[in-house]
């Protein structure tokens, strides 16, 4: 293995992201930052807002851990076990590699939806926007057999159907029309068209126990498991390697993808790492969401807060909005800017960081240790809501504090 490729893999890891944003966070409270300063100051009020927003939906502080599953319940109403009574798989794994499918696909779909997209969903006649609508329309498309290759067989994903997925077949999914405009469409579908080439091609993989599905991982993961335990850290590692390369070209490093990597010149390392911020965020949510249908089948799932908060603009808006993340340039806040922009990554390193920062002040206030208040489930009480809420109480349309323009693939 060449110094090259060592370098990329050492990037491939949640330590990664812990470390290089707590190196983010230290340069901006040395004020060394170009765009941001921070007032750890209002960390108190704003756990104070979380701890309000968590006990709000959660009474009893019994919070599920953040996934992609806490989007396909409506109105109290479970959709997917919905689906799983009616689905009859013959046993644990299958239904396991099901619900990898699911999770995979809707995670890949879920970047950014935009202000003005919503999806109308025909059991309750509500039209639902956001990350929800972007879970419900994934689900929809799931349960019909939309990305499965065999009739007889909806509740699936193949590879042959994603690798021939058209932006029209995602337009047609999503109930997108020039009126309910979805940002990143065609990123979208390139994404899940790279996700079905790579399947096909990974037999060892994804076609352990059937033809090829990005459910197949879970034969994998299930595999890996020692004495019928996987840490979370472990699963995201193999994301990143398996999967890594369906992202679109932006960074590599020994013919390595890096995927959600972005350079920042504060970021000096004295190897070939240097400059380079990780940030894994889509890969990292579907980690914290493939953690339940490995419990379900029986794995155990140790080392949760192994992995990092999320580097996302709801996040991270919670940070802007509460004062505690400041843009050096307030007229910042009215310009677009890319998501390989110096402040764009600033602002998502600095989330991560302040995340797990915020989390102990959540736990010192709640008496609660990282065992019995995890970040996945801080993440889900949480942080993430109590950033939609301020979003929402600061701006008519609820959106982000800083603009991001996307292409449906980062977050």
């Amino acid at each position: 293995m060449g110094n090259e490729t060592a370098a990329a893999f050492s990037l491939l890891s949640a330590a990664a992201v812990r470390e290089r944003s707590q190196r983010m966070l230290a340069l901006a409270l040395d004020n060394k930052l170009a765009n941001f300063t921070i007032d750890l100051s209002l960390l108190d009020t704003t756990a104070e807002r979380v701890i309000a927003t968590t006990r709000q939906a959660y009474p009893s502080l019994d919070v599920p851990f953040h996934s992609r599953w806490r989007h396909f319940v409506v109105d109290g109403i479970d959709r997917f076990e919905t689906i799983a009574k009616n689905a009859h798989w013959r046993d644990a794994a299958a239904k396991g590699r099901a619900m990898f499918d699911l999770a995979i696909i809707s995670v890949f779909l879920d970047a950014g939806a935009g202000t003005q997209w919503s999806y109308l969903d025909k059991s309750t006649g509500k039209r639902i926007g956001r990350s929800e609508g972007l879970a419900l329309a994934s689900l929809d498309m799931f349960a019909r057999g939309a990305l499965s290759a065999n009739r007889a067989d909806p509740y699936r994903v193949d590879a042959m159907a994603l690798s021939g997925l058209s932006a029209d077949q995602l337009r047609d999914g999503f109930q997108v029309t020039a009126d309910n405009p979805l940002v990143g469409v065609e990123g979208r579908a390139a994404l899940l068209r790279s996700l079905g080439t790579l399947v096909s091609e990974n037999s060892g993989v994804f076609a352990c126990n059937d033809s090829p599905r990005p459910g197949g991982l879970f034969d994998h993961l299930a595999g890996l498991a020692d004495e019928n335990a996987i840490a979370a850290p472990e699963i995201l590692s193999e994301l990143l390697h398996e999967l890594g390369p369906i992202w679109p070209s932006r960074i590599s490093l020994g013919d390595i993808p890096l995927g959600d990597c972005w350079r920042h010149p504060v970021m000096t390392t004295a190897d070939a790492t240097n400059g380079i911020v990780p940030l894994h965020k889509l890969s990292q949510w579907l980690a914290y969401s493939l953690i339940e249908p490995l419990q379900q089948a029986g794995l155990t799932v140790t080392d949760i807060d192994g992995l990092t908060g999320l580097a996302e603009y709801r996040n991270g808006g919670l940070f802007v909005d509460a004062g505690v993340l400041n843009l050096r340039d307030a007229a910042q806040a009215e310009r677009q800017h890319g998501v390989d922009s110096e402040l764009v990554v600033e602002w998502r390193s600095l989330t991560v960081a302040l995340l797990d920062k915020l989390a102990a002040v959540i736990r010192q206030k709640l008496n609660m240790d990282a065992q019995s208040l995890p970040l996945a489930k801080i993440l889900e009480g949480g942080t993430w809501a109590t950033g939609r809420i301020l979003a929402r109480e600061r701006r008519t349309d609820g959106s982000p504090p800083i603009k991001v323009i996307s292409d449906g693939t980062v977050f």
